[in-house]
């Protein structure tokens, strides 16, 4: 492919991910085939088996890049009896007494252009030799285009005629929610908040020919180095390597920031009112910082209630710069209540006094407005 051929829109990753299940759910669209395209660390695969578990059938997984041609279409031996010679399948497609499940091609465009062929027979004719996948299994594939600077081959247009395709891309919404759910690092999830174009930098790599840059799959490695008990050189040199030193230095600039505008524990220690206000942070960077560290404290009912408490002076922030703090305090409400909801935590929401004055003003806002 040469430039970008997408002639398709951009969507996000949970887009995606509900178009599937409800294909799924289809008897008949499910017997065409869909293609994921995206760059790296997109969440191609996580989503595949999160359809699979959705309706609780099997996945099977290949990866392409890591098999050969034959481990498809099988082995071949002479049956005497026919005098003739047979493939014998391989065990890990599907068989007839497993009628539903999903068939995950995983980087078609990377694998070999001899094995393509046989991966191709499965997406055109749901057949390969004598092998036939079952009615109720749906072929998924997923891969990179030459554009997103992956080693890729070209994909005809009579292969391409033959399938549903979606071209991913990363949300830094849906990321963030993906992270907050997952418990990545606060100061993680407070740097691309603020910086959201740092998410993925694929376009820059390439275009500085870099080796190595961020992409999501790379941050979620960078949370669980900062999560480690390593020291901190050692931190450093681990998101260098993962992420670039261009990204790693700013990363770490914003990271003081954010140490620095906000003290979590001394946050949850303090008294309200002056004691509290006193201790809010007045950056960006410490702002974010510290809604994504209260949210990450908010492990039970009195700690949901201390923080809800915080985040209701938000509006007391005396910064040389303006902020947002409105939007910032209506953010962390937001989590802090579907983090309460999922973890049971319900009725600290319900007792607080806090959360009930943030909801008559949200009303009277509205009524304003």
């Amino acid at each position: 492919m040469l430039g970008n051929p997408m002639n398709i829109p951009p969507i996000s990753i949970g887009a995606a991910k509900a178009a599937l299940v409800e294909q799924f759910a289809d008897a008949t669209l499910r017997r065409r085939a869909s293609m994921l395209w995206g760059t790296r660390g997109v969440g191609k695969s996580s989503i595949v088996r999160q359809v699979a578990g959705h309706f609780h059938v099997p996945l099977v997984d290949l990866r392409l890049t890591t098999i050969e041609p034959v481990d498809i279409r099988g082995a071949i031996y002479a049956d005497d009896v026919l005098s003739k010679t047979v493939w014998f399948p391989p065990e890990f497609l599907p068989s007839a007494d497993t009628p539903e499940g999903i068939l995950f091609l995983d980087e078609l465009t990377a694998a070999d252009q001899r094995l393509q062929i046989s991966a191709y027979s499965l997406i055109l004719d749901r057949r390969v030799g004598n092998y036939r996948l079952p009615d109720g299994w749906q072929i998924i594939a997923a891969g990179n285009a030459s554009f997103h600077g992956a080693v890729s081959h070209d994909m005809g247009t009579a292969l391409a005629d033959r399938m549903f395709h979606f071209n991913v891309q990363t949300v830094i919404d849906a990321f963030l929610a993906y992270a907050t759910g997952s418990g990545f690092a606060p100061e993680v999830m407070a740097y691309l908040k603020v910086r959201p174009d740092k998410l993925d930098d694929t376009s820059s790599q390439l275009a500085n020919d870099y080796l190595i840059g961020a992409s999501p799959r790379g941050w979620e490695d960078i949370s669980n180095v900062l999560k480690s008990g390593i020291s901190e050189n050692a931190k450093r040199l681990f998101v260098q390597g993962r992420i670039g030193a261009a990204n790693a230095a700013e990363f770490f600039g914003v990271l003081r920031e954010i140490q620095a505008g906000a003290d979590v524990v001394r946050l949850l220690a303090a008294q309200r009112g002056r004691e509290t206000a006193a201790l809010l942070p007045t950056s960006l960077d410490g702002l974010y910082g510290m809604i994504y560290g209260l949210l990450a404290a908010c492990t039970d009912e009195p700690r949901v209630a201390r923080v809800l408490e915080i985040i209701e002076q938000l509006p007391d922030i005396r910064a040389g710069a303006a902020l947002p703090v409105r939007e910032a305090q209506t953010l962390a409400m937001e989590m802090i209540m579907q983090k309460a909801l999922d973890g049971g935590l319900e009725g600290a929401i319900l007792d607080s006094a806090s959360y009930r004055r943030y909801a008559e003003q949200r009303r009277r806002d509205a009524a304003d407005a």
